[in-house]
């Protein structure tokens, strides 16, 4: 769904990609950065309590994995280090968000939405590490109800909202994003099976 919104994006960032390309900066060094900047927005205001300020800042600097998709198209043909330094570091940023909520939620005593939080983790890495695999075997696994970007959505408008003292939406997106991700596992899983397996 937020692929639609992709090619807007990509204009209002393509004149920094120039400015970037100009001065000779590395895709990968933007992909760096950027996912830096969102374990450490993450890992340090999450587990303090600063949900909103927390999810702004996650949201600037994860806008660099598009700003890096931008910048390597200019430079010329991505390469295949970018794309797997890119991929790898998305994981390292999932990681960062969840597990600075957990921390939150452990701070404040509810187990329950720690857990939650904790689920939703793992059901993301599954949900990445089925079409990462799925590739790799030769198949297609471009299927699925909630694919990074939109699980990445959720989270932050959530716990951004939920810090501006919007009541009941922190647990009501955290249960929303646990069975959209599992959905979505379970999508791409039963999608990889009939690739596969004769019927």
């Amino acid at each position: 769904m937020l692929k639609l919104l992709r090619p807007a994006v990509t204009r209002v960032l393509t004149p920094i990609g120039r400015a970037l390309a100009r001065r000779g900066v590395s895709p990968d060094v933007i992909t760096a950065i950027g996912t830096l900047g969102v374990a450490v927005s993450a890992l340090v205001l999450y587990p303090l309590g600063q949900l909103w300020w927390g999810s702004v800042a996650v949201a600037v600097f994860a806008l660099a994995d598009l700003l890096d998709g931008v910048l390597a198209r200019m430079l010329g043909p991505g390469s295949t280090w970018g794309a797997f330094l890119d991929s790898t570091l998305d994981r390292v940023g999932d990681a960062a968000i969840f597990s600075g909520l957990i921390l939150y939620f452990m701070g404040t005593g509810e187990r329950l939405l720690a857990g939650v939080a904790l689920f939703c983790l793992v059901a993301g890495a599954v949900v990445s590490y089925a079409k990462a695999r799925a590739e790799g075997l030769g198949l297609t696994c471009d299927v699925g109800l909630a694919e990074r970007s939109e699980r990445l959505m959720v989270v932050l408008v959530a716990v951004g909202l939920s810090g501006l003292g919007v009541p009941y939406i922190l647990p009501a997106g955290l249960w929303l994003l646990a069975a959209a991700s599992a959905f979505t596992a379970g999508q791409r899983i039963l999608h990889v099976y009939r690739q596969t397996v004769p019927t």
